[in-house]
């Protein structure tokens, strides 16, 4: 997950973020300067038969990876990595979509979910948003609740389509902003079975209220009024303006914010694509964040089971504890020790991955 905020204020004293109103404005990508759309990644390349691995992370050899096409239920098409294990037999395997951070592409994080989940047996894909990476949708650099949570639905049409998957048996990850999307898609979306969210952000909670909800009607007011009047100067403009580039490190930023910029910004994580590494949401994205909760119908995950997975050190614990508290069951919390946010990026030593191998090999049965 990244969002921009001010860290003027900040103490890199543990994990913690500032919660001032200052943070919302820049949060919200306002009170910035307008950037260019040349602040932006290029034009979205979909899926070619390239054998170029382009992933952050080493090619597994016991996997085949083929990329794939496909479209949402806007017409925005999707671009994905399809990984299948190599010793699959002939029968129909198990499914998992997997997709976050928020900010990232299906080269990072989410990629190295389904590669590593697809070594353990499953049929997996890790997808690019709308409107990022290499998927379509104009302009680009944008986000939505819905038409994200839809992502993940357009994902399981796909794979639940493949000749090598058994449809009854379709499970997905959520990782970081993209686990409140991934919660409120199986939400509403019945034909999948088990759901985990990985070191999650409720991203429509955050936009609107801030760090640890500490935003004041009067802030969020403000925010929403120069929102609005951004969208005066894009339509005059006839494109978007940009935040500023993100994880630029000036010195003095918190924690966690040197830990999103080790992640995006270094060779272990860093992508072009990836609004993370250095590009940018258009200022005007928290929009549609502001006024729709993600999470309203948590409860209706149930009887499906979901899991959430947390770092203790994380300063974004508390969205998994509060949404677990809102879960009914059956579901699960599993912190694990001295682990931060970041953690459960990439650092195989962290991620529980045998625990998420036992948790869809228990759930996803017909």
């Amino acid at each position: 997950m990244e969002i921009d905020i001010d860290t003027a204020n900040d103490t890199v004293n543990h994990d913690e973020p500032d919660t001032g109103r200052r943070t919302l404005l820049k949060m919200t990508g306002v009170g910035v300067a307008a950037l260019g759309v040349a602040s932006v990644a290029g034009s979205p390349a979909l899926a070619q038969a390239s054998a170029e691995w382009d992933k952050v992370f080493p090619k597994s050899d016991k996997v085949d990876h083929q990329k794939v096409n496909f479209k949402n239920r806007y017409g925005i098409t999707l671009v994905g990595d399809l990984y299948l294990p190599k010793n699959r037999g002939n029968g129909q395997l198990p499914a998992i979509v997997v997709g976050g951070p928020f900010g990232a592409v299906k080269e990072q994080s989410s990629g190295l979910y389904a590669q590593n989940m697809a070594e353990r047996g499953f049929a997996t894909i890790a997808f690019d948003p709308s409107y990022t990476g290499e998927s379509s949708g104009e302009p680009r650099n944008i986000a939505s609740p819905d038409i994200n949570t839809e992502d993940f639905s357009a994902a399981v049409d796909f794979i639940g389509l493949r000749p090598e998957v058994d449809r009854e048996r379709i499970g997905v990850i959520g990782v970081c902003g993209w686990g409140g999307m991934a919660l409120n898609a199986v939400a509403v979306d019945k034909r999948v079975k088990a759901v985990v969210a990985s070191t999650m952000y409720d991203m429509t909670r955050v936009m609107s209220k801030g760090y640890n909800d500490s935003v004041t009607l009067e802030q969020r007011t403000k925010a929403l009024e120069q929102l609005s009047s951004q969208r005066w100067a894009d339509a005059d403009k006839g494109t978007p303006a940009y935040q500023p580039p993100y994880n630029e490190l000036k010195g003095g930023e918190a924690q966690f914010l040197v830990d999103y910029h080790d992640y995006y910004m270094t060779p272990r994580g860093y992508h072009k694509r990836a609004v993370n590494s250095g590009n940018a949401w258009s200022q005007t994205t928290p929009l549609s964040f502001m006024n729709m909760p993600i999470l309203t119908y948590i409860t209706e995950i149930s009887p499906r089971p979901v899991l959430f997975i947390h770092g203790e050190k994380a300063h974004s614990l508390y969205f998994s504890q509060t949404a677990y508290a809102a879960a009914a069951e059956p579901k699960e919390l599993v912190i694990i020790p001295g682990a931060s946010h970041t953690d459960l990026y990439d650092q195989l030593d962290v991620i529980p991955f045998d625990k998420l191998q036992s948790f869809f090999e228990q759930h996803l049965v017909v």
